[in-house]
């Protein structure tokens, strides 16, 4: 297993959910994180979508690695247009970053992707794997805009010259700072969800998926991808269930499917059904989920809450 420690890393989105447990993860494993982004938390403040403004922010600095977390996501999409500003991001924003990376001389490029990259509807009992095709074509327009991005993604972190390129697919995140709004819209019943008639989906702890991002700066193969999910998939309604009683708040009420449609995405992702095989990041990256299911994730978020 090659390790790549002590490394200067430049952090796109480390002001978000997802980057905030990245740059905590990867402090404890002793590198230095530099914050990428437009807000002023960022030690380098650009904005990706804008090339010659990142360009012009990153020349002079020197960094080890890049690390792409950056999405335009404040909230939990509902609606497909609700994905179009992350998708140019994917796009767009990936070809400014990578070539920034370039710029700032980094060898190593890790960057966030989906398991929905392996396309969004019913794989049945298998259990897909990083050798199953990715970014397959979209089955309507809209899911087609979604996929071209994770695709687009993926083909520059492995594309680019002079870049190691590593992409880890992730379920759906829950956890410290993302569980949180779900439990607001609980409360208020503001989230009616049909039954999941025996699908289910990857989802991965917040905190676990930090931690696969700096095994993945330490260990990760150059060109590979790397499926991120805990060891237990389960229904979208299911996981939201569990996180109710755990918390003692109203369980959503139940709708029929047909009721969801009007939220475009969101019922893209309550009729999908889909598994993944971890095996290959716990073998290559040395990474396993510390919680295995949403139930030990959830119920270690509410212990630590009280």
């Amino acid at each position: 297993m090659t390790t790549n420690q002590n490394q200067s890393i430049l952090l796109a989105g480390a002001s978000g959910v997802l980057g905030r447990h990245i740059t905590r993860a990867l402090t404890e494993a002793g590198h230095k994180v530099t914050g990428l982004g437009r807000s002023r938390d960022n030690g380098v403040r650009a904005d990706l979508m804008d090339r010659d403004a990142l360009l012009r922010a990153v020349d002079g600095h020197r960094f080890d690695t890049v690390v792409h977390a950056a999405t335009a996501l404040r909230k939990a999409p509902m609606r497909h247009s609700d994905m179009h500003a992350t998708n140019a991001l994917r796009i767009q924003g990936t070809s400014h970053l990578v070539e920034a990376a370039q710029l700032v001389g980094a060898g190593r490029f890790v960057t966030e992707s989906m398991v929905f990259g392996y396309g969004y509807g019913d794989f049945g009992d298998h259990e897909l794997t990083e050798d199953d095709p990715f970014g397959p074509p979209g089955t309507t327009g809209q899911l087609e805009q979604h996929l071209a991005g994770m695709r687009t993604k993926e083909q520059l972190t492995f594309g680019t010259p002079g870049l190691d390129g590593i992409a880890l697919r992730f379920g759906l995140f829950y956890g410290p700072g993302g569980t949180e709004a779900i439990l607001a819209m609980l409360r208020k019943r503001q989230l009616p969800l049909p039954g999941d008639h025996g699908r289910v989906l990857p989802w991965v702890e917040l905190t676990d998926a930090g931690r696969a991002v700096a095994a993945a700066v330490d260990h990760g193969r150059p060109g590979q991808a790397y499926n991120i999910a805990d060891r237990t998939p389960i229904g979208f309604r299911a996981q939201v269930v569990t996180t109710a009683e755990e918390f003692g708040v109203p369980k959503p009420m139940t709708v029929p499917l047909w009721l969801m449609r009007p939220l475009s995405y969101a019922h893209a992702i309550m009729v999908s059904n889909m598994r993944v095989s971890t095996a290959k990041a716990e073998r290559e990256l040395g990474w396993t989920p510390r919680y295995p299911s949403t139930r030990d994730g959830v119920a270690a978020l509410h212990a630590a809450t009280r």
